[in-house]
Protein backbone atom coordinates (compact mmCIF):
# COMPACT_ATOMS: atom_id res chain seq x y z
CA UNK A 1 0.00 0.00 0.00
CA UNK A 2 1.76 3.12 -1.16
CA UNK A 3 0.34 5.92 1.27
CA UNK A 4 0.29 9.39 0.56
CA UNK A 5 1.34 11.40 3.55
CA UNK A 6 -1.41 13.54 3.32
CA UNK A 7 -3.67 10.54 4.09
CA UNK A 8 -2.11 9.99 7.11
CA UNK A 9 -2.82 13.34 8.60
CA UNK A 10 -6.36 13.41 7.42
CA UNK A 11 -7.17 10.12 9.51
CA UNK A 12 -6.57 11.32 11.88
CA UNK A 13 -7.42 15.21 11.67
CA UNK A 14 -11.01 14.09 9.88
CA UNK A 15 -14.11 13.09 12.02
CA UNK A 16 -16.77 10.96 10.95
CA UNK A 17 -20.16 13.16 9.88
CA UNK A 18 -22.45 10.94 10.52
CA UNK A 19 -23.74 7.55 12.24
CA UNK A 20 -22.78 5.93 15.92
CA UNK A 21 -19.69 7.15 15.33
CA UNK A 22 -20.21 10.68 14.18
CA UNK A 23 -17.94 13.49 15.42
CA UNK A 24 -15.27 10.29 16.02
CA UNK A 25 -11.65 10.61 14.26
CA UNK A 26 -11.63 8.47 11.10
CA UNK A 27 -8.50 6.48 12.67
CA UNK A 28 -10.73 5.82 16.11
CA UNK A 29 -13.14 4.38 14.42
CA UNK A 30 -13.84 0.56 15.45
CA UNK A 31 -12.79 -2.31 13.53
CA UNK A 32 -16.32 -3.96 13.34
CA UNK A 33 -17.55 -0.84 12.48
CA UNK A 34 -15.09 -0.71 9.17
CA UNK A 35 -16.02 -4.17 8.57
CA UNK A 36 -19.51 -3.12 8.54
CA UNK A 37 -18.96 -0.89 5.73
CA UNK A 38 -16.60 -3.42 3.95
CA UNK A 39 -19.22 -5.57 3.22
CA UNK A 40 -22.26 -2.62 2.77
CA UNK A 41 -19.58 -0.41 0.73
CA UNK A 42 -17.29 2.48 1.95
CA UNK A 43 -18.78 6.11 0.98
CA UNK A 44 -17.85 7.62 -2.61
CA UNK A 45 -15.41 10.13 -2.12
CA UNK A 46 -12.68 11.12 0.20
CA UNK A 47 -14.50 9.82 3.25
CA UNK A 48 -14.97 6.21 1.93
CA UNK A 49 -10.70 6.41 1.09
CA UNK A 50 -9.95 7.44 4.23
CA UNK A 51 -12.51 4.77 6.15
CA UNK A 52 -10.96 2.18 3.95
CA UNK A 53 -7.26 3.27 4.45
CA UNK A 54 -7.94 2.37 8.16
CA UNK A 55 -9.83 -0.17 7.96
CA UNK A 56 -6.58 -2.00 5.76
CA UNK A 57 -4.48 0.01 8.18
CA UNK A 58 -6.02 -1.73 11.42
CA UNK A 59 -6.74 -5.63 9.97
CA UNK A 60 -3.37 -6.00 8.86
CA UNK A 61 -1.95 -5.21 12.21
CA UNK A 62 -0.34 -1.74 11.28
CA UNK A 63 -2.12 0.28 14.34
CA UNK A 64 1.65 1.51 15.41
CA UNK A 65 0.96 3.88 12.45
CA UNK A 66 -1.66 5.11 13.34
CA UNK A 67 -0.46 5.71 17.33
CA UNK A 68 2.72 7.17 16.22
CA UNK A 69 0.57 9.89 13.82
CA UNK A 70 -1.22 10.84 16.87
CA UNK A 71 1.78 11.16 19.12
CA UNK A 72 3.70 13.51 16.58
CA UNK A 73 0.68 15.51 15.14
CA UNK A 74 -2.09 16.10 17.74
Amino acid sequence: MDLNPQILLDIIKTPMPFGQHKNRMISDLPVHYLEWFQRQGFPTGKLGMLMQTVYEIKINGLQSIIDELKKRYK
